[in-house]
């Protein structure tokens, strides 16, 4: 066993690998509150339609903000963000020649599931590689103070039966969170199968073994039949780029990597961006610096969480459901679309009601673009709610005006707290409107914007993550020494149900683009991928085969596919976004939650195995 426990501590410590995270690294996210108009939406406006006149308005907010997003690598002078504040020093290791069966990329959700799986099915010779120092993936990275989970845990934590758990809170924390999947890992004996504070730099395909070469920074040149990519879609973080950002005299950090030894308590704080990260984190850091200044480009929308605490007798009375956690599961993707993911009804998703879908009736069929109008519709009635909500609580209207969202609800990723707008109540808390271009200058003393200077101890950036980029984030060469980046810069973004790309054998790319499942609950949507990924080395172990790779028509026929349900459904996310690539990604080239539609693809080609070249 290669974890014990520290008697004096606590801690786990890794004997191989790195040590567990700092102790001053804790917390329970925010709690419950009491005040129930912080928890209610206004009613919902009768009538209300998204007619010209409020398209105008939305079409001006965004137009105001294009081309101002611009972002810079975290390299050279930058590089200091990206360094793991949370772990100690990478254990020395000898380079690694050998070979394994499947060599899978990450240790976050996707991998723990994708062992338990793989470990099930029989397929015991799996190597994961992760850049981190323990498991985790997001959850490892991301620690700020705030940090809850956005979906319901009884439905985002994966196996609650299997490990006998119960999450403490409706929305559990980050922090309660990565400890999950720690006993995940050492349940399912993971530790002993990963390599810690190891980053994939190229993977190479080789034609003549019909083997994959994976190369790390850690000297490492492993051979794998099969390579899976479950590295997840927000693990690169990004920094807007701002004149003078290096010249600020005192200290900095990214939220993804929150330097918890820079003590706030009584400081004056800046934190750049309010997007999912900062909404939640803003509440908590103002109730312990001394002068809070929050630099917002654009408004997130601020939806009712109406957090609690899970109890006994709930979870006794789910319990009487067999496979309850999984049903439940299921349920929650089943109404996984807008609004009604986070708003969903416990007595549906406890199994106490029947399927409402079964029940609704349609009088006549309508178009689609009839439907992208009813859902514009009833999309604009939500966002008029949620503007409401921000006249209701926050008191300052100047301020009031610049929190409330013009966009399509989902445009960008909705946040849900009851504790960030009555913050900005609070007299030492600033929102500082830098709309529509964001931040102009910062200099030694602090942040400046349109002439005037912000003086601020420490600056926080919580710029985000960029979309998509991990699933080429090493240099992937296929067949013919063509990389997975040229093909799609030459081709457009083409795969196979998002798993697959033609032209690179034997690779998997979990949550790639494109990638369906139909979920917003993304633990469904990777177990799914998970799902699909072992049922089919499973089929070539029986057919006795060795390489798979996807007919070209099959991926055209998906790819195009992709790109048109994204050109209807584009105007219900009409706005600058990292979903979109800030407006400029070629339609279908980054997500598609195809729900329905991708699992009919997907049980197609696993019933007739069409789509499948094997060898």
């Amino acid at each position: 066993m290669s974890i014990k426990i520290d008697p004096v501590s606590g801690l786990k410590v890794f004997n191989t690998r790195a040590a567990k995270a700092s102790e001053k690294i804790t917390g329970k996210g925010y709690s419950t509150i009491t005040d129930e108009a912080l928890k209610t939406l206004p009613p919902e406006p009768v009538g209300a339609v998204f007619d010209a006149e409020e398209q105008a308005k939305y079409k001006a907010f965004k137009e105001a903000r294009a081309g101002a997003a611009d972002y810079i690598e975290m390299k050279g002078e930058f590089s200091r963000y990206l360094e793991d504040v949370y772990s100690a020093d990478p254990v020395p290791r000898d380079a690694l020649t050998d070979e394994c069966d499947v060599l899978v990329v990450g240790a976050g959700f996707a991998g723990l599931l994708l062992w338990h799986k793989l470990r099930k099915a029989g397929f015991e010779n799996v190597r994961f590689c992760e850049k981190g120092g323990d498991v985790g993936g997001t959850w490892y990275w991301n620690r700020y103070p705030g940090i809850a989970c956005d979906v319901e845990s009884y439905s985002y934590l994966p196996l609650l039966e299997e490990m006998d758990y119960i999450p403490s809170m409706k929305f559990a924390a980050g922090f309660e969170i990565m400890e999950y999947c720690q006993k995940m890992a050492e349940k399912f004996g993971f530790y002993d199968k990963c390599l810690f504070h190891t980053t994939v730099e190229k993977t190479e395909w080789d034609e003549d073994s019909t083997r994959w070469t994976v190369h790390t920074d850690r000297g490492d040149a492993m051979r794998a039949k099969f390579v899976v990519l479950a590295n997840g879609i927000l693990t690169t973080p990004k920094l807007a780029r701002i004149d003078g950002m290096q010249s600020f005299a005192g200290d900095s950090f990214h939220t993804s990597r929150w330097d918890y030894n820079i003590d706030l308590k009584g400081k004056r704080v800046g934190i750049i961006g309010t997007g999912a990260t900062a909404v939640q984190a803003v509440p908590e850091l103002a109730k312990i610096v001394k002068e809070l200044c929050v630099f917002q480009r654009t408004p997130s929308s601020i939806d009712v969480r109406d957090q609690r605490e899970t109890s006994m007798e709930e979870f006794e009375e789910w319990a009487k459901e067999p496979g309850w956690a999984k049903a439940r599961r299921a349920r929650f993707a089943k109404i996984s679309q807008g609004r009604t993911a986070m708003k969903a009804n416990d007595d549906y998703l406890a199994g106490r009601v029947d399927d409402f879908r079964d029940r609704k009736q349609h009088a006549e069929q309508i178009s689609p673009e009839e439907l992208v109008q009813k859902q514009l519709d009833s999309n604009f009635r939500i966002m008029e709610q949620i503007r409401a909500r921000v006249d209701a609580i926050v008191e300052d209207p100047v301020t009031a005006a610049a929190l409330k969202p013009y966009y399509p609800y989902g445009c960008k990723r909705p946040t849900f707290h009851d504790e960030y707008l009555p913050t900005f109540n609070l007299p030492h808390v600033h929102l500082v409107d830098t709309a529509p271009r964001g931040v102009s200058e910062i200099n030694a003393r602090g942040v400046v914007h349109d002439g005037k200077e912000y003086p601020l101890d420490v600056l926080i950036y919580a710029t985000g993550f960029q979309w998509m980029a991990t699933s080429t984030f090493n240099m992937i060469v296929g067949r013919e020494g063509r990389t997975l980046r040229d093909k799609w810069q030459e081709e457009g973004t083409k795969t196979f149900l998002g798993l697959h790309s033609k032209g690179f054998p034997n690779l998997f790319l979990i949550s790639g683009p494109q990638g369906g499942g139909g979920s917003f609950n993304f633990t469904n949507a990777i177990e799914e991928h998970g799902d699909y990924v072992v049922w089919l080395l499973e089929t070539m172990r029986d057919q006795g085969n060795g390489v798979v790779d996807v007919e070209a028509e099959h991926e055209d026929t998906y790819a195009k596919h992709c790109r048109d349900a994204d050109q209807l459904t584009r105007p219900l996310r009409d706005c600058i976004t990292y979903y979109n690539g800030h407006g400029e990604a070629e339609p279908g080239s980054l997500a598609y939650y195809g729900g329905g539609t991708w699992h009919k693809y997907r049980t197609r080609a696993q019933e007739t195995l069409e789509p499948y070249i094997f060898d």
